[in-house]
């Protein structure tokens, strides 16, 4: 915007200096920061749970040279994505509650969602899979060509991650065409759907890999049950107690994963811009709820990563054991 010189009150015609009012050089204006909120509380608390005790899983995995085995190198992927998805909301409530938002933080912390959240379904379907693979293939379980494997199989993860959330900075957002946005500003209608087709696809994999550990669980069960008679009773009774807290932990799994992913999914496919926003975030919270609740079901039950963590706490009470059990519990 250009001004004048009498719009500035110097009059060129007397030659003599009149008032100045500095506030007419900035016309524009000026942003107002929105009061917190009761959500913006929740927003960066949960963030900040979420990213601490997801670095101490990473951090204590990378840390600790015995914890190289295929379930740790998935475990620690999936807390860096968990990781990634409590920054992100802590960046949102930034943006939200502190600064000035802007296209560009816009597309910065849904990009981030987008890979984050991507990237621990997919590290989920991987422990999964490695879960299967443990059972079904006890003999090589743990080989170095294992492991090898399973890196590959993460970096094709992260790179196909890291692509999909590009997707907004690249140009499949809708800041500039409202009309196309989806349920989750500033994403496109088809982006969304899209991606939520495809969170469909691994959680249903994800579910058939489930489903083929109850079946060979139950033919380990089954073999256990014709050579019953010739073990001792107290261990046959060992057996049994073992196979109903195996079984009670798969169902909690399943149905935190299930619960967390499959709204938030279906949601995507059936919503539009139109949408009342209430329904977006009750179908959002829970799939980045999972990032809070993955630590404590996947990574902390796991008893060699909660002995290299009570070794570091109290190092005078427990000593460290070199020896790790790769199987995981089902």
């Amino acid at each position: 915007m250009i001004l004048n010189a009498s719009d500035l009150g110097w009059d060129e015609s007397s030659g003599a200096e009149q008032f100045f009012p500095l506030d007419l050089l900035d016309r524009s204006p000026k942003y107002e920061v929105p009061p917190l909120t009761v959500w913006g509380v929740a927003l960066c608390v949960s963030g900040t749970l979420i990213a601490a005790e997801n670095a101490i899983v990473v951090t204590t995995i990378l840390a600790t040279p015995s914890l190289r085995a295929p379930v740790f190198l998935l475990l620690a992927s999936l807390g860096l994505a968990d990781l990634l998805a409590g920054v992100a909301l802590i960046l949102h409530f930034l943006f939200l509650f502190c600064v000035e938002p802007s296209d560009w933080s816009e597309l910065l912390t849904s990009g981030l969602l987008v890979t984050s959240l991507t990237a621990s379904l997919c590290s989920l379907m991987g422990v999964a899979l490695d879960r299967y693979l443990s059972l079904s293939h006890a003999l090589t379980y743990g080989s170095s060509q294992s492991r090898h494997r399973a890196a590959v199989l993460l970096l094709l993860v992260w790179l196909g991650a890291c692509i999909i959330g590009a997707g907004p900075a690249m140009g499949w957002h809708c800041l500039g065409e409202p009309k196309s946005c989806s349920v989750a500003k500033p994403l496109t209608r088809t982006y969304l759907s899209l991606l939520c087709g495809g969170f469909l696809v691994v959680v249903m994999v994800t579910l058939q890999l489930y489903a083929g550990i109850c079946r060979v669980a139950r033919r380990h069960a089954h073999a256990i049950a014709t050579q019953r008679h010739f073990l001792p009773a107290n261990q046959s009774y060992a057996s049994k107690n073992s196979s109903g807290r195996g079984f009670s932990r798969l169902i909690l799994v399943l149905s935190v994963f299930v619960g967390c992913w499959m709204p938030f999914s279906l949601w995507g496919l059936l919503g539009d811009a139109s949408s009342p926003p209430l329904y977006t975030y009750a179908t959002l919270v829970p799939a980045a709820g999972s990032s809070l609740l993955n630590p404590i079901l996947y990574s902390l039950r796991h008893k060699d990563i909660r002995k290299v963590l009570l070794q570091a706490c109290c190092p005078h009470r427990y000593t460290q054991n070199t020896h790790i059990h790769y199987p995981v519990d089902v």
